[in-house]
């Protein structure tokens, strides 16, 4: 498959004027001794600033692989991918990642974890300044108390709670969620949900997250995007929430809305594009 030529990524990009982060016409080939294996072809996606968008599919459609190429740790075998106008081509700190194993170092403390993406992405501010970041962010997620101890000291809720809190701290404009809460108990992944709620509506950046679970998405998420299967994954259909906001759990799911949307989406997702046995 042949990148676009400089021309052809210009045509596209004046296309797609006015979107805040745009995934334009991006297909992605690894080449193998069988020849090339397509893992998404032709996806597109205009995400408006402060936007809460959640993907959903089955292992294999290429979710993980399409973040990826949003943060910058990869880049499309066709089609671009930018964030206000200017195309990502490597990892920068307007877009944060926060992993499902956490990624924090295990020898730092929580505090230590944070202060180092601060200190990084932030040399020049004052070393003040940079204390009062991290711990702000810390009293955020609720783990002030818990500042000095390590990871393995901690947790695997408030380990997450550190990522996030790590995350925001360096202010990014995209949030980027790689099923964050997938290896938490029922209790704290509902906890955690909420938090990222309250979180989201006071900092109101733009999220991108990677979920399985089908109620985390309608209770976070503006719209939720449902991938086809891979190979040669896209973007099947996209769905507008309507719930309002701020959202209230019990509310939400005594609301049919909520049980028609869930069960429209269990179809696509088991009937329509169920794994072949």
């Amino acid at each position: 498959m042949k990148t676009l030529t400089t021309q052809s990524q210009r045509q596209i990009s004046l296309s797609h004027q006015g979107s805040f982060l745009d995934i334009q016409q991006v297909s992605k080939v690894y080449p193998t001794p069988k020849g090339d294996y397509v893992v998404l072809k032709d996806v597109n996606l205009q995400i408006k600033a402060g936007e809460f968008i959640c993907v959903v599919g089955h292992s294999g459609c290429g979710k993980t692989t399409l973040l990826n190429m949003v943060a910058g740790f990869s880049q499309p075998s066709d089609g671009l991918v930018t964030l206000n106008g200017k195309r990502i081509t490597e990892p920068g700190p307007d877009r944060m990642v926060v992993f499902q194993g956490y990624a924090l170092l295990p020898w730092l403390t929580a505090y230590e974890n944070i202060y180092l993406a601060v200190d990084s992405v932030h040399p020049r501010k004052s070393e003040a300044e940079k204390k009062q970041i991290v711990r702000e962010h810390l009293t955020m997620v609720g783990l002030a108390d818990a500042a000095h101890k390590q990871p393995g000291q901690l947790s695997g809720g408030m380990r997450q709670r550190v990522s996030i809190a790590r995350a925001l701290a360096i202010r990014p404009e995209v949030l980027i969620l790689d099923e964050p809460f997938g290896a938490l108990d029922a209790i704290t992944k509902e906890e955690l949900q909420v938090e990222l709620l309250k979180i989201w509506n006071d900092h109101r950046c733009t999220v991108l997250m990677i979920t399985h679970d089908i109620d985390e998405a309608l209770f976070l998420a503006d719209r939720l995007v449902l991938m086809t299967n891979g190979p040669a994954a896209t973007i099947g259909e996209v769905l507008e929430i309507p719930f309002p906001r701020p959202r209230d759990r019990d509310r939400i799911m005594e609301d049919p809305e909520f049980y028609k949307l869930r069960n429209y989406i269990l179809d696509y997702l088991y009937n329509r594009f169920a794994h072949d046995e």
